[in-house]
């Protein structure tokens, strides 16, 4: 054998690796830098740190389709500099003009852009209508492929429980949810399966409308889904706001205790006392199906992180933690978008979309219950149990 077919023949087995790689429709509504395309589709281009390792790209982008265009647009120049082909709509995105399905996973990244609020305070994020493109051409192919959808699965109820039938009738594994969760947590902070929560509260900052409280929602539930018997669902929430928040915690509806063990873990608290400082807080109790009742706070002005504390039965003091958003490199992205490619590789995923499921439409009806004037809703629709992993998912080490 001559050197040259030698070389080519050891380049061969590296050729094939290199072309069973997944590829992926990215379904953005648009893309500069830090927005959430950014924070996640570029890793999926550059790769990405987790502590002080570095991973290579996992999968490859094979197109681009976005909403809108922004003026500091990144997504064309990047597509440019790694050839894939910015495209015109989400069918093409998914087919590559082959007229079928041609991907092996979706990315739906419905976050940033101009899009309208309603009378709710919930962004008008068309992640549904997105989803039911890729359905369409899900449908027509006779097959489907994973898809990750950021954040919660849409604004309005009855749309996010539609998506999640389909991706169970069609069979497809579907992920949602936000870096948060699975973000580092000082100190690394969890629980078995099982534990018996006495009580459970999750702190934020000041970004009130959906898409902030969903943050908070979403570190509560990925905690207390361990519980004793497992996740029941939801029957009832409430959102208070302004002096009624510190009201309810007068009642006990909402623990003091656990909120001054939270903050003490927080890195960026504002010193004084909470009832002082902020100027529009906001409570969200939950009332879980099994009789077990939590809260997530929204304190602009206090915390601009985002913070848990939970009651332990048999414990004497408060466990708590910080959800870690490194705000100089966006690195809560990196477990998150690590998570993703897993899915795609493996067809399993770490956390249950049920998690998501649930925290959106505890979120719509937290939103809805504002809308009537701070009343309590009861949600029979909310009767979604599932079990949690035996290991939680999320990124161990400080974080950087």
């Amino acid at each position: 054998m001559r050197r040259r077919e030698f070389l080519a023949a050891l380049a061969l087995p590296a050729a094939r690796a290199q072309a069973r790689r997944p590829r992926l429709a990215a379904l953005v509504t648009t893309y500069h830098v830090r927005s959430h395309a950014d924070n996640i589709v570029t890793r999926f281009l550059e790769g990405y740190w987790i502590n002080e390792r570095y991973y290579p790209p996992p999968c490859d982008i094979a197109s681009l389709y976005m909403d809108q265009i922004h003026p500091a647009d990144i997504g064309r120049r990047l597509a440019m500099a790694y050839g894939f082909p910015v495209v015109s709509s989400i069918q093409e995105a998914l087919t590559l003009g082959t007229g079928k399905l041609a991907v092996d996973g979706v990315l739906l990244v419905a976050e940033h852009g101009n899009y309208p609020d309603n009378e709710k305070q919930q962004k008008l994020y068309p992640r549904y209508e997105f989803y039911q493109e890729v359905i369409k051409v899900f449908r027509a192919s006779g097959r489907s492929v994973p898809v990750f959808v950021d954040k919660h699965l849409s604004y309005d109820w009855t749309k996010a429980k539609q998506m999640y039938e389909q991706s169970r009738r069609l069979g497809f594994p579907l992920m949602a949810g936000s870096s948060v969760s699975v973000t580092f947590r000082r100190p690394e902070l969890d629980f078995p399966l099982e534990t018996e929560f006495e009580d459970a509260l999750a702190v934020g900052g000041g970004w009130v409308a959906d898409g902030g409280v969903f943050h908070v929602l979403e570190v509560l539930q990925c905690f207390v889904e361990r519980r004793r018997g497992g996740e029941t669902g939801v029957r009832a929430v409430q959102r208070l706001e302004g002096e009624a928040v510190w009201r309810a915690g007068r009642e006990g509806r909402w623990s003091r205790p656990l909120l001054d063990a939270a903050l003490a873990c927080g890195e960026r608290v504002t010193p004084g006392r909470p009832e002082e400082i902020v100027k529009h807080p906001v409570a969200c109790l939950i009332e879980y199906n099994d009789g077990f009742r939590a809260a997530a706070l929204m304190l602009g002005g206090l915390v601009n992180e985002y913070l848990a504390a939970f009651r332990v039965k048999g414990r004497r003091e408060p466990a708590a933690t910080l959800c870690y958003i490194p705000i100089e490199n966006s690195n809560n992205f990196s477990p998150l978008v690590d998570s993703i490619a897993r899915m795609v590789l493996t067809g399993k995923c770490d956390y249950p979309v049920e998690r998501t499921l649930l925290t959106t439409g505890a979120l719509a009806f937290l939103m809805e219950s504002a809308y009537q004037g701070q009343k309590r809703l009861q949600t029979p629709e909310l009767r979604i149990a599932y079990k949690a992993p035996e290991h939680s998912y999320f990124a161990r080490g400080r974080g950087s």
